[in-house]
C-alpha cells in the first residue's frame, strides 16, 4: 500500500515537472515549434518629405526639412526652411520675368474654417503673403491647391508644398493688363487697372463676372466684406503715393456702393508702392504697379 502511494506521488511529481517545464519553454519564451500568433501591425513612422525647389539650371534649393502644418491649420512653420525661403525670394527678385506657382496642399480629413475656397488655397496664399513681405512682386507669384490624402505625424502635423516656374510676360497697355485679369472665384485677388488720369476703372467681362459674383454673394452674407487695396508704382514720393492709392481704391468703392454693395461690406486700404507686381524698371511694370486690388474676406 505504502509503495502505491509513494509511486503515485513520484508520477504527481513528475508530471507537474513537465507541465511547468513546458509553459516556461513554449508559453513564456514561445521557443516551441509551430505558428506564433502576431500581434497588432506597428505603425510606419513618420518621415518629414525633403524640400526641392527648382527652376531648371538656374535654381536648385533643397533640404532635409519642409514647411510644416497643423492639421486643419492654414499658416505655414517656417522656422526649418528660412534660408531656402529667402535664397527663393532673392531668386525672383533678381529674375523679374519667372513665375512662381504655389500650390498647397490638403487632404480629405482636415477642416476648412476660413475665408478661401479651400484649405491648400489658403496654404500657398499664407506664403505668398511671406513672399510679398520679403519683397518679391505679386504679380510674379500664383496660388492653386491639390488635395491629396496627406499623412500625418503622431503629432498631428505634416509637411510640403508644391513649386513650378513659368515666364511671366507683362502686357504692354493697360487695357491688355485688365484683359490679362481672368476671374476663378472671389477669394482669389483681380486686379483693377485704369486709364491715365481716368477715376473709373477699365472694364473687361472677366472683372464684370466678378463683380456680379460679389454683390449676389455678398447680399446674401452680410457678415462678409470685399476688400480694396490701391496700390502705385515708385514714382513720387512716399506721402503721394500712399495718397493716390487710397484715392484709387475710394473710386472703386463708390462705384461699388452704385453697384448695390453696402459701404458697410467695403474695406479699404492704401498701399502706396510698398507691394509692387512687377518690376517698376520698365514702363510696363510701372503701368502693372498702377492698379486695386480686390478680393472677398
Amino acid at each position: 500500500m505504502a509503495s502505491g502511494v509513494k509511486m503515485l506521488a513520484w508520477i504527481l511529481l513528475v508530471g507537474w515537472m513537465g507541465g511547468s517545464a513546458y509553459w516556461h519553454v513554449c508559453k513564456i519564451k514561445l521557443l516551441c515549434d509551430g505558428p506564433v500568433e502576431a500581434g497588432p501591425p506597428t505603425a510606419a513612422a513618420y518621415t518629414i518629405p525633403a524640400l526641392n525647389i527648382a527652376d531648371g539650371n538656374s535654381l536648385n534649393l533643397s533640404s532635409a526639412m519642409n514647411f510644416g502644418f497643423k492639421k486643419s491649420m492654414p499658416e505655414p512653420n517656417y522656422a526649418n526652411v528660412k534660408k531656402e525661403l529667402d535664397s527663393l525670394a532673392a531668386y525672383l527678385k533678381a529674375n523679374a520675368t519667372r513665375k512662381l506657382t504655389i500650390t498647397g496642399l490638403y487632404s480629405s480629413i482636415e477642416q476648412n474654417t476660413g475665408s478661401f475656397a479651400d484649405l491648400g488655397l489658403a496654404r500657398a496664399e499664407a506664403l505668398k503673403e511671406y513672399l510679398v513681405q520679403a519683397g518679391v512682386p505679386g504679380g510674379q507669384l500664383t496660388t492653386a491647391s491639390k488635395l491629396v490624402e496627406l499623412i500625418f505625424s503622431t503629432e498631428d502635423s505634416t509637411h510640403g508644398m508644391e513649386f513650378g516656374f513659368d515666364s511671366l510676360l507683362i502686357p504692354k497697355t493697360e487695357e491688355a493688363l485688365a484683359a490679362a485679369e481672368k476671374y476663378e472665384n472671389l477669394f482669389k485677388p483681380m486686379d483693377l487697372y485704369f486709364k491715365t488720369a481716368k477715376a473709373d476703372y477699365i472694364k473687361t467681362p472677366e472683372n464684370e463676372k466678378f463683380i456680379t459674383e460679389a454683390v449676389r454673394y455678398l447680399t446674401a452674407n452680410t457678415d462678409k466684406k470685399l476688400s480694396l487695396t490701391g496700390h502705385t508704382d515708385n514714382d513720387g514720393t512716399d506721402v503721394t503715393n500712399i495718397k493716390l492709392s487710397k484715392n484709387r481704391a475710394n473710386s472703386i468703392k463708390a462705384l461699388l456702393i452704385q453697384r448695390g454693395i453696402a459701404e458697410s461690406q467695403l474695406v479699404t486700404d492704401a498701399k502706396g508702392e510698398s507691394q509692387p507686381k512687377a518690376t517698376n524698371d520698365t514702363p510696363e511694370g510701372r503701368k502693372a504697379n498702377r492698379r486695386v486690388s480686390i478680393i472677398v474676406q
